[in-house]
């Protein structure tokens, strides 16, 4: 079934990021477009599993699956995510961007999805590698793009030509 967009052109750019390389690269997309819009970024951390395992950030691996960090993690992984983008955000330059963190344990794409319901646009990197990978999406990112109900970016992986 089919739903309409809803658009919400004062809301916020929701970008989903994990620390990964092609993460960085929607985070900086983000934030560029929130500084031409004049509007704020909603920068969004989920992880099923231990942050360890799925994550360019270093964090403390949980004790397993079915267990949710200590807080102590929970605060360490927002800080580690608000670090990132405000590395992003003084390497990118020009006027600053008000950037709220949100970090929460659940499926990657259904966390993004709902930190989204307000936003006006909504942001995640592509994972492909090689020359196939450049054509396929990750699998939150197909998820995010079959299911959003607002314009979504699937910024591509750069990619190092001469190793292609």
């Amino acid at each position: 079934m089919t739903h309409p967009p809803v658009l919400h052109p004062v809301g916020p750019i929701v970008v989903g990021t994990d620390g990964s390389a092609p993460a960085r690269q929607a985070v900086t997309f983000a934030l560029r477009e929130a500084q031409l819009r004049g509007t704020r970024l909603r920068a969004v951390c989920a992880y099923e599993y231990a942050p360890t395992q799925h994550s360019g950030f270093e964090w403390t691996a949980d004790s397993g699956p079915g267990s949710g960090p200590i807080p102590q993690q929970s605060d360490l992984v927002t800080q580690a995510v608000a670090d990132s983008v405000e590395e992003l955000q003084q390497q990118l330059g020009g006027p600053p961007v008000d950037v709220e963190i949100l970090c929460e344990r659940g499926r990657p794409a259904q966390v993004i999805l709902e930190s989204s319901k307000d936003a006006c646009l909504l942001v995640v990197g592509s994972r492909g590698s090689g020359a196939w990978g450049r054509l396929a999406l990750g699998s939150t990112s197909t998820e995010v793009v079959h299911h959003a109900r607002l314009p979504v970016v699937v910024v591509p992986a750069e990619h190092d030509t001469a190793s292609s």
